[in-house]
């Protein structure tokens, strides 16, 4: 399943480090200048889980497959991107095709790395990146307002459209995003979204960059970014992207033991990883055997047939019924024949809603 998380901000910034960070690959070109990546680098990236680890010492597979998450690393953007400075056009088309929006934040000082606007300001930063896509999307709307206008006069539908674009356009114009939009429940708008794809109506997850003394207390940058993000309903997560990139050419056990000495309990990436994948309305579900211990990623709310056809799609078609035990239950029970014997193992059928965490096997017939 590939929902992906893009990757924006201004310059300079730390996306490409971080990036490359989130892939454990120097697949994604960092250097002290603006544009330095053009196209979009794409990554699919394992979603760390633990409990997959604890069914493999039970089970005992021959291989571990983790859900993922697909990222992509867009290039900087600048100050009237939506005009097509800066390759700009072109940016913002790669942000049209991500889900969540992933908007790292400058929060360090470093006169040896250069600042597209010459000094550190997060929130002017966030302002630049976040107009420029109200204007990309004032654009892709006025050409919408236009053919409806066309129609609106012999077609009811069409007219009720156009008058609900303008609203939005009125909306739009006084740079608000179409995330704060109060009709976005609206059939109308449902399907303009699905059409247009808005960028300013995505959801956005903050990365602020900061410098090794800054991890463990918030510094002035990252105190303003939190309050802003407070006020928009966004998540903040704070991470060295210089570290994480360190960490990623460490073994798991050094890799621990770097965070601990550093006073960190779990690396920013993983918070990224994890958030990303939540914001992204995905869970996952285990099947454990001896060829391998699987996570499976679904969207939540799915029933059992439609969560059986990521596997394959005649498990859906056939589907009978679905053998369950919650991942709590399998662990302690030390697995399924054990879960079994204690009661733990549930039959479900078509109308069954899939539960994050849980161990299935699947019946079907086609």
């Amino acid at each position: 399943m590939g929902l992906g998380v893009g990757i924006v901000g201004l310059p300079n910034i730390g996306k490409s480090t971080t990036f490359n960070a989130l892939t454990k690959a120097q697949n994604a070109e960092s250097a002290n200048y603006p544009f330095c990546t053009i196209e979009p680098n794409k990554a699919v990236v394992p979603v760390p889980d633990n409990r997959l680890s604890e069914l493999a010492k039970i089970v005992n597979p021959e291989r571990i497959q983790y859900s993922t998450v697909d990222f992509v690393d867009i290039a900087g953007l600048v100050k009237g991107a939506s005009t097509g400075e800066g390759l700009g056009n072109q940016f913002l088309s790669n942000i049209r095709e991500v889900e969540v929006i992933l908007h790292m934040v400058r929060c360090f000082e470093d006169e040896n790395i250069t600042h597209v606007e010459g000094d550190i300001d997060p929130l002017r930063d966030i302002e630049i990146i976040e107009s420029e896509l109200i204007f990309a999307d004032i654009q892709q709307l006025d050409k919408k307002i236009v053919k409806l206008h066309r129609t609106a006069k012999s077609d009811k539908t069409a007219r009720a459209a156009h008058e609900f674009a303008l609203e939005l356009k009125e909306h739009l114009d006084d740079l608000k995003p179409v995330s704060t939009f109060a009709k976005k429940d609206d059939d109308i708008f449902v399907e303009l979204d699905k059409e247009l794809r808005f960028l300013s109506n995505k959801e956005i997850i903050y990365g602020a960059n900061v410098d090794e003394d800054s991890l463990l207390e918030d510094n002035e940058f990252v105190k303003k970014v939190k309050a802003h993000a407070k006020e928009v309903g966004a998540e903040v997560i704070v991470l060295c992207a210089k570290i994480e990139e360190e960490l990623c050419g460490l073994e798991e056990e050094e890799a621990n033991e770097f965070l601990a000495d550093l006073g960190i309990e779990e690396s920013g990436l993983n918070k990224i990883i994890h958030t990303a994948f939540d914001k992204l309305n995905l869970i996952s579900y285990f099947t454990a055997g001896v060829l391998e211990v699987r996570a499976w990623t679904i969207q939540k709310g799915w029933k059992a047939p439609k969560a059986a056809s990521v596997i394959h799609n005649d498990f859906e078609k056939g589907f009978i019924r679905a053998e369950v035990i919650a991942y709590e239950d399998f662990i302690a029970c030390k697995g399924e024949n054990g879960a079994k014997d204690a009661g733990k193992m549930r039959l479900e059928g078509k109308d069954y809603i899939v539960n994050d965490g849980d161990v299935m096997h699947f019946r079907f017939n086609v």
